[in-house]
């Protein structure tokens, strides 16, 4: 009789326990609409920035990532090929949020992994690789090894935590070392219209700055770019120390900001290793236009030349996630193109970047075509932090350039058509005197490195002045120990 009674017992234990255990039912929603660039579903409830797959049959499922929502319908962007997809198509989130039928609240959990938040590979094996927005590799040399698979979803740092811009950088560029000089941890734009040479001169600038890794984000922009950018200037000794992060301008527009937005993670995940780090990304506008093609689709009113307010919302996330990390551990030093439309330096994206950025380079198109390279335009350029990260002697030599070089270009046309007499402005004088100098310190071959001291020496000899303190620059800039060279604990 015991034996029975026990098996009761156990009986009703697990029954009750069973009981308190929700019955869950995985969530899943319907396609019903399929209009320009952006996808609807009925029954799915999860957040926005959730990742879902699209399947239709026999077709290969489509990734596409929650946008906004309105009532019971969520609005997807795709980030795949669409054709094929029919109306009934089953959208399953990639981490399924759970439904407890009888309360029908969804139970979240408080893991990030199980947000639904896109987890993509970080690490030291990226170094040397060819990576899509995915993470996936495009230089077939097998698949990434050494990695982390982590979020995406990252909190942003303490103001209050973050170092000050105290340290110049090497750029390996004259003009920029000299009269605009780069702090590390500094966020600067390089401002141009199209074919002035803003990839040439970001290519010197992988080659030759100081720096222990070198992040590159290609977004938006012409797919053999990519070969060139690896093969002709990062060269086999560049790419060694370099992530390169591509999502051409024939991918949808999810992609290209999901491009910018891992490059930075790359960049944030060398930096918390204590690394320094170059990040360079081409281009920052295209970044918008994505957000744009994006916020248009699903219904934004445009606000600005065509541009919806969450285009301008965008940016500072994406800026403000590089710079100096926590008590000087690690820095991500940033330069970021924008494409002025048609040279217009007001243009919305150039006017909102030049407002968060920490410095701004112009390149002219008049300098360009008359075979000025780097086609820098002095005047127009300014580096915010330089005052931070310069020496008085190095200040003063920048001023006076400046000053001669402003005034021969104000006097120009009285100088060549003859009308001005020599001897009527002491200053102009010594600044036609100087010119010839003064426009060849500028121009630099893209095979030419230049050192940040050797730029200073150069500088005082356009100026017919004593060189700047090279040992104070030279002690500034001593190379960082790396701990992910070959050999390093």
């Amino acid at each position: 009789m015991t034996e029975p009674v026990d098996r009761w017992s156990q009986f009703l234990k697990d029954a009750q326990v069973s009981a308190g255990t929700p019955n869950t039912l995985e969530v899943s929603g319907t396609l019903t609409r399929l209009a320009g660039l952006v996808l609807e579903a009925i029954g799915l409830r999860v957040p926005v920035g959730s990742q879902c797959l699209i399947s239709n049959g026999a077709k290969e499922p489509v990734l596409a990532e929650v946008v906004g929502f309105s009532n019971d319908r969520a609005y997807l962007m795709p980030a795949g090929d669409t054709h094929g997809l029919s109306s009934g198509a089953k959208v399953t989130p990639l981490a399924p949020y759970r439904v407890i039928p009888r309360i029908g609240q969804i139970n979240k959990p408080p893991e990030a992994s199980e947000r639904g938040a896109l987890r993509l590979p970080l690490g030291k094996g990226l170094l040397g690789r060819v990576v899509d927005s995915h993470g996936k590799p495009l230089d077939h040399k097998g698949p990434i090894t050494n990695v982390d698979i982590e979020p995406m979803d990252r909190a942003p740092l303490n103001s209050m935590d973050r170092d000050p811009v105290r340290l110049p950088l090497d750029t390996g560029v004259r003009a920029i070392n000299a009269l605009l000089t780069v702090g590390r941890g500094q966020r600067i734009g390089l401002f141009a219209g199209s074919g002035v040479g803003k990839s040439v001169l970001l290519g010197m600038m992988a080659r030759y700055t100081k720096a222990d890794v070198i992040v590159v984000g290609l977004i938006g922009e012409r797919g053999r770019e990519v070969k060139e950018f690896i093969e002709d200037i990062l060269g086999e000794e560049g790419r060694k120390r370099s992530v390169v992060v591509a999502a051409p301008a024939d991918a949808p527009p999810l992609v290209r900001m999901q491009g910018a937005s891992y490059a930075t993670a790359i960049a944030e995940r060398f930096r918390d290793d204590g690394l320094h780090v170059l990040l360079l990304m081409d281009s920052l506008t295209r970044y918008a236009m994505a957000q744009r093609e994006i916020a248009l689709a699903i219904g934004e009113p445009p606000a600005t030349k065509g541009y919806p307010p969450s285009c301008f919302a965008k940016l500072p996330q994406l800026v403000e996630r590089s710079g100096n990390g926590l008590n000087g551990v690690g820095s991500i030093t940033a330069f970021y193109t924008v494409l002025s439309e048609g040279d217009d330096q007001q243009d919305p994206i150039a006017d909102a970047a030049r407002a968060i950025l920490d410095g701004h380079i112009v390149l002219s198109r008049a300098l360009a075509e008359s075979g000025h390279y780097p086609a820098i335009d002095v005047e127009a350029s300014a580096s915010r932090v330089m005052h931070n990260v310069a020496s008085p002697a190095h200040l003063e030599l920048a001023r006076k350039f400046r000053g001669h070089y402003s005034r021969y270009l104000r006097s120009r046309d009285l100088i060549q058509l003859g009308a001005y007499a020599s001897g009527s402005d002491p200053e102009v004088d010594r600044a036609i005197v100087l010119y010839p100098a003064l426009q060849r310190f500028l121009l630099q071959d893209m095979g030419e490195a230049a050192t940040l001291g050797n730029s200073l020496h150069q500088l005082a000899v356009a100026l017919q002045e004593e060189p700047a303190d090279r040992d104070a620059t030279r002690k500034a800039h001593r190379p960082q120990n790396n701990p992910y060279k070959e050999g390093a604990a």
